[in-house]
């Protein structure tokens, strides 16, 4: 039996994929060093409920660069009504950029959540894709798996801080769970960044606290 911190909350690891790393598509700062932490805190069986998101594109997607003629990575440009950012091509399914980071042990994690798969549809909280065409924002299965094993107190890590993460725990503030942020185990896609999503954490209600807690 593990030794849960608590049994109806989950742990949530978001992105934690190569080409976030350095050295990959979309590298965020410092990326690989969050890598043994995360790897550590599966191996500790602190919770009894994990769960795993993946970036996972098909080639061509909308939010690349490469997809609209003469613009830029990082180009930003009007998507269904909202501000879209472009990024370079990555995650693409079956890359080994977008596999789940190989110097983890993800054995103890209970389910993966595939995100962006839809090519008209950028995606970056674990909970809900980007706003559509249809003006609302789809669902991925996260809440109701989770929901399903009773949980409704949930830690976010992963990649990217300022994107990502954020936007998962915005979601899950939004959804009515008890929302932490491991920030030790985050990093940012720009460090300057982090002053404005420790901020935003604070407004929303979210714990920001270290992974050393849960000891």
């Amino acid at each position: 039996m593990k030794p849960a911190i608590r049994s109806r909350a989950a742990l949530i690891l978001v992105d934690v994929q190569p080409d976030f790393m350095p050295g990959g598509a979309l590298a965020c700062h410092e990326g690989d060093a969050i890598v043994p932490g995360i790897d550590q805190l599966l191996k500790r069986n602190v919770f009894d409920h994990v769960v795993a998101t993946q970036d996972w594109h098909p080639a061509g997607h909308i939010s690349f660069a490469t997809s609209h003629p003469g613009r830029e990575p990082f180009d930003r440009i009007p998507l269904y009504g909202h501000a879209q950012t472009l990024w370079p091509p990555h995650c693409v399914q079956e890359t080994p950029g977008a596999a789940l980071h190989p110097s983890i042990d993800w054995s103890q994690v209970d389910t993966v959540i595939r995100k962006g798969d839809d090519p008209c549809v950028d995606s970056y909280s674990g909970f809900r894709e980007n706003h559509g065409p249809r003006g609302k924002r789809p669902t991925t299965a996260l809440d109701g798996w989770l929901r399903e094993q009773g949980v409704d107190e949930v830690y976010v890590c992963g990649l990217a801080r300022d994107v990502c993460v954020l936007w998962t725990a915005q979601d899950a503030v939004e959804l009515g769970y008890r929302t932490h942020v491991l920030w030790d185990l985050t990093r940012p896609v720009s460090p300057e960044t982090d002053i404005p999503t420790l901020l935003r954490f604070e407004n929303l209600g979210v714990s920001v606290i270290d992974s050393s807690a849960l000891a």
